[in-house]
């Protein structure tokens, strides 16, 4: 994995990239696409409980690739405001991209472009603001420093998907720009 050089002391430190990680539509979909049954949960805000529904090999290769720092997992989800919640829902802890805000849709993109600012590469799972074409994609994802998911709010991420974050954790930042298209 290539991302940000940093020296320390006596050498390099390499940092993966930063993956923004939404939970409705992307971990919490209606028909998980990974075989095996879902799991079944259900996780409060606001005093309601909403149902989560998951594919359970998902979550082990979420927390593997976090784990082997293949990506920093931050959770960028309006459930942000409830963290506790999603560590006891999923069993994942991770940090939050943002806490609450008024407006998830640009603190979403506020958080993905502060990943860029900072110098780390970024993979960014959503099912809905991801942007798929236009000024703002080829910004985020220039000279191969952003992957772009948005995967189908159905089915979520899917095992191609995460061979494809794995990949580009693994390649060079002057890879050509990403995206992936909304599955149907």
């Amino acid at each position: 994995m290539i991302s940000v050089n940093r020296a320390t002391g006596g050498g390099q430190v390499t940092e993966p990239p930063v993956w923004l990680l939404d939970v409705d539509g992307v971990i919490n979909v209606e028909r998980p696409g990974w075989g095996g049954a879902p799991r079944n949960g259900r996780a409060v805000a606001e005093g309601i409980e909403w149902p989560m529904r998951w594919a359970p090999a998902l979550r082990a290769r979420i927390r593997r690739l976090h784990r082997d720092r293949i990506v920093e997992v931050r959770w960028c989800s309006t459930w942000c405001a409830w963290p506790g919640e999603l560590e006891r829902v999923f069993r994942l802890r991770f940090a939050r991209a943002f806490g609450v805000v008024p407006d998830a849709s640009a603190a979403k993109l506020a958080a993905a472009r502060a990943v860029l600012a900072g110098g780390r590469r970024l993979v960014w799972t959503d099912d809905a603001e991801v942007p798929e074409q236009g000024a703002v994609f080829e910004e985020l994802t220039a000279h191969g420093r952003g992957l772009l998911i948005r995967p189908d709010e159905e089915c979520g991420l899917l095992p191609v998907h995460l061979d494809e974050i794995a990949a580009f954790a693994r390649s060079g930042p002057d890879a050509p720009a990403t995206r992936r298209p909304q599955e149907s």
